[in-house]
C-alpha cells in the first residue's frame, strides 16, 4: 500500500524530473521521487 504525501521542490529540480519522465527513465513524478528516496535510503523498499 502507498500513502499520498506532498513535497515542495524548486522549479529547476522539477524541470529535471519532468525531463527524465519525457526520456522515459521514470513513469511519472511519483516514480522518480520514490526511486530517489530509495537511493538515498540505501535501497530500502525497492519498487
Amino acid at each position: 500500500m502507498k500513502s499520498k504525501i506532498s513535497v515542495s521542490v524548486d522549479e529547476e529540480t522539477l524541470a529535471k524530473v519532468d525531463e527524465s519522465i519525457l526520456k522515459r527513465k521514470f513513469r511519472n513524478r511519483s516514480h522518480a521521487f520514490e526511486y530517489a528516496l530509495n537511493e538515498v535510503l540505501g535501497g530500502q523498499n525497492e519498487s
